[in-house]
């Protein structure tokens, strides 16, 4: 793309209120001789309409993601539900005797004065609380993956469509500053032409591997184990797969569904890409010998192929829940003229290739007879100028939020306005089915040793 081509991008995209403006940065020069920019935006500004909230799974993310709603203006909670009694207490201890509880989400579903729900359960409750919730009238902000299978995605989305209810798939991270401006910059080309994107997730201890701590009375007396496990076999009681159910392929979705769908999600939002078609995952237990049945090691593979968003790429994937290295997070976009990579903040570098190609060095020049060596040398010289050969700097550069900025507050604040507006949502059911399926993919490869195949635009495995 040429410089006044992307000028003329980057104009385009301020008239949609989601560039940011370089007249609206503060600069500063790091340590390391980066230039540093602040990105910054207008706030939001939304109705005061009251949205009445209710939880549905009361766990460490339904917790979080109630906190956080309730930073946004004019939201009440006014009920919660969750299998195990010692949740709900803690939820009238924080929020008051006033809070309905319940241990049956459909009493939520039939108040009248409830307009939306936020949905924090184990993954294969989501699809069918997704949907019971739409149907009832519900605008629904549900924890990713969207779906534990793929057979529910389509469901899911056509509910949705049909009720024309709001759902918003909770991988906050695109709602941010920082990522919008990687999308923005990937759009007007500035690290050429994408041709690979790494991706990579390291943790190294028992929480971040999923043991959880578990409460000291847990039993069939204080969790309703078999709404729990309604629709599945028979099975006795077990702590560890209700408290710590990201173990379990049963219940959860694994690394596949819990991580690798947070890159996705971040890679489709800057690309625009509707996903993979060819999906290869391999992995290991390594460390965490818990009993549970999904690996804690996973690499994956795959192939993103051309389409009418952008040219073909490759996507590798990592995950270690036994890092040595430490807690990490790394995103990175390799294009042919540069890199973006989102980590501490979003940082650009360079590296350009001068017109003319060299010649010599580690070269084969020097094996040819001298005269033809002469020869070549003398029709280089003449093909190719001194500016030719120079080649082309560019500095790098990195944009950080500014200090409070809160990915989760605007994702929240991007779903409530589409509730009182009617407007869209960042990350909606289609949106979040394909940064799902492919991970649900990555399973499906691991546990069958097998190259799955993916339809992005159809939404569906060949």
């Amino acid at each position: 793309m040429s410089s006044s081509s992307r000028r003329k991008f980057i104009q385009q995209l301020g008239t949609t209120g989601l560039a940011l403006t370089a007249g609206s940065f503060n600069i500063l020069h790091a340590n390391n001789g980066i230039k540093e920019e602040i990105l910054t935006r207008p706030d939001r500004i939304s109705a005061n309409d009251r949205i009445r909230v209710a939880l549905i799974g009361a766990g460490i993310m339904g917790n979080n993601d109630l906190e956080t709603a309730l930073k946004t203006q004019g939201i009440e909670f006014v009920a919660a539900c969750d299998l195990y009694q010692g949740r709900l207490t803690r939820i009238n201890e924080k929020y008051g005797a006033g809070i309905f509880t319940t241990r049956d989400y459909r009493e939520i579903l039939a108040k009248k004065d409830i307009d939306a729900v936020i949905i924090g359960t184990a993954d294969l409750w989501h699809s069918r609380i997704s949907i019971d919730a739409m149907n009832a009238g519900k605008h629904v902000y549900c924890e990713k993956p969207m779906v534990k299978e793929i057979a529910q995605g389509l469901p899911v989305i056509e509910t949705a469509m049909k009720t024309n209810r709001v759902i918003q798939i909770g991988s906050q991270g695109i709602s941010g500053l920082v990522h919008q401006k990687a999308k923005e910059l990937y759009h007007a080309g500035e690290i050429g032409k994408l041709n690979s994107i790494e991706a990579s997730i390291d943790r190294h201890s028992a929480m971040g591997a999923w043991q959880y701590t578990l409460p000291n009375d847990a039993s069939p007396q204080t969790v309703d184990w078999d709404r729990y496990i309604a629709g599945m076999p028979k099975q006795p009681f077990d702590a560890l797969k209700f408290f710590r159910w990201r173990n379990y392929r049963e219940f959860g979705t694994g690394a596949a569904g819990d991580m690798f769908v947070h890159l996705l999600t971040e890679i489709h939002f800057i690309t625009g890409s509707k996903g993979p078609s060819r999906i290869f995952c391999s992995g290991q237990l390594s460390m965490w010998k818990d009993g549970r049945n999904v690996p804690d090691v996973m690499n994956a593979l795959m192939e993103y192929p051309e389409s009418p968003e952008h040219g073909p790429f490759q996507v590798n994937l990592r995950l270690n829940f036994a890092s040595g290295v430490g807690d990490g997070y790394r995103l990175r976009f390799i294009g042919d003229e540069g890199a973006m990579e989102i980590g501490d903040g979003l940082t650009i570098t360079h590296d350009l290739i001068p017109k003319a190609p060299g010649i010599g060095n580690y070269d084969a020049l020097s094996t040819y007879p001298q005269a033809m060596q002469d020869a070549l040398v003398k029709a280089y010289d003449q093909k190719y100028t001194a500016a030719d050969r120079i080649t082309p700097k560019k500095d790098p550069i990195r944009y950080k939020a500014p200090e409070g900025h809160d990915d989760h507050v605007e994702h929240f604040k991007n779903f409530f306005e589409a509730v009182r507006t009617g407007g869209k949502v960042v990350e909606d059911a289609v949106f979040g089915f394909r940064a799902a399926a492919p991970c649900l993919a990555c399973n499906e490869s691991y546990f069958q040793k097998k190259l799955m195949h993916w339809d992005p635009v159809g939404m569906k495995l060949k």
